[in-house]
């Protein structure tokens, strides 16, 4: 952010401002478990910036949440939300917990509790999304809790929900598919050809949907991997079948006519893209050289090293960043808000639709910004998400 800044010229206010969230919440939720003992479990939420209109999204459920961590992704979705052209504001929260560890029962009281105990919320407040630890059957609670609470229907309340309760087609594909777009611009506009390879680390929900839309498209998949190993086939794995496989059982590991390789062996690979997606900092100063992709796609939330990106810079290397090109499931949520504000709700094609023209412009402006300034996409990406907050931010008078 600080070199984002910088590039923009931003004055050291404005900067001032933007290095700090604008509201944390920190609270405790007492829970009483099944066995009848009572644990007491940390709670947290941070309303980065609102200039742009209503905090949002992800909820954590993970035993390592801290409050450092939650104000770092409340600037990441400020950012990525002003990136995509979304008319809000960062917001992350979440609890010190490992889910596994509760039982259903003890998992819905926690997460009723945490919205009975989060100072601020609604539709127009903050509307907390699903991360990691969180899923659509926990949004659903929360609507539910949220909805108890103030005594009618709020569907616009909460995102990441089941359709069932008013949550919208297409959320769990977001990502995926909001990548699959970007990745199509970013073939057509470096030059590279339609059916080039590509490796995925990373074959969960992003990963797996990003895979069998290249694979339908032509391109040719070499290299897939999950938590357990990868597979390599640099004449092409057939997506379809490792999907079959993969549902059998549970990992993408022994497939047929492929050769094991590591998750490590995987980013090294032969091949013209790369996408990871799964978790942060894989690429680094110890891999970056030894990287052969002409471009990185990132899914995953800053798989990326400040020291690894140098050298993948100096090396002639593009990398559309995560803010751009995972962007899709924030596009989403903020049409989930939408269709529950208007109950007006959206077929599969219409999401889809939307997300394509909201995301391939996304990419354009960064991409733009970046041939003008001689800067990386990254770096593009961002400034673009402080001028555009900076100048509501004035509006507004508050520098």
């Amino acid at each position: 952010m600080n070199k984002a800044c910088d590039i923009a010229g931003i004055e050291p206010v404005v900067v001032q401002y933007l290095s700090q969230p604008k509201r944390v919440f920190e609270f405790t939720i007492p829970l009483r478990m099944d066995n009848g003992e009572v644990k007491i479990f940390n709670a947290f939420r941070v309303h980065y910036n609102d200039a742009l209109g209503q905090v949002k999204d992800g909820t954590r459920f993970v035993p390592n949440l801290d409050l450092d961590t939650v104000k770092a992704l409340g600037l990441w979705m400020t950012v990525k939300h002003a990136v995509a052209g979304i008319p809000a504001g960062g917001g992350k929260g979440g609890i010190r917990v490992d889910p596994s560890r509760l039982s259903r029962l003890e998992l819905e009281r926690l997460t009723r509790a945490f919205i009975r105990k989060l100072p601020l919320k609604g539709a127009w407040v903050d509307i907390p999304g699903a991360d990691i630890g969180t899923n659509a059957q926990t949004m659903a609670w929360m609507l539910d809790e949220y909805e108890e609470i103030v005594g009618y229907h709020s569907p616009a309340a909460i995102n990441d929900k089941p359709s069932e309760v008013n949550g919208t087609a297409g959320s769990k594909e977001a990502t995926g598919t909001g990548a699959f777009y970007l990745t199509i611009e970013a073939v057509k506009d470096l030059g590279l050809e339609n059916g080039c390879s590509v490796a995925i680390q990373g074959f969960g929900t992003v990963g797996r949907m990003i895979a069998r839309l290249l694979y339908n498209e032509g391109f040719k998949i070499v290299a897939v991997s999950d938590i357990l190993g990868g597979i390599l086939n640099q004449s092409g794995i057939n997506i379809e079948k490792l999907e079959s496989h993969m549902d059998l059982t549970g990992s993408v590991i022994d497939f047929l006519g492929t050769t094991s390789i590591s998750n490590d062996q995987l980013l090294e690979t032969e091949c013209e893209i790369l996408i990871p997606a799964a978790v942060e900092s894989v690429i680094n100063s110890k891999n970056a050289h030894n990287i052969k992709a002409k471009l990185i796609m990132e899914c995953a939330n800053g798989p990326t090293t400040p020291e690894g990106e140098k050298i993948l810079e100096a090396k002639g290397v593009t990398i559309i960043p995560d803010v751009v090109t995972n962007c899709g499931s924030a596009i989403v949520c903020s049409f989930e808000r939408t269709q529950g504000l208007t109950d007006d709700y959206w077929d599969l094609e219409t999401v889809f639709k939307r997300l394509n023209e909201r995301i391939v412009k996304a990419y354009w402006q960064t991409a733009e910004t970046a041939k003008q300034k001689n800067i990386s996409y990254r770096n593009a990406a961002w400034v673009n998400a402080v001028i555009k907050i900076t100048k509501t931010m004035k509006i507004r008078g508050w520098v």
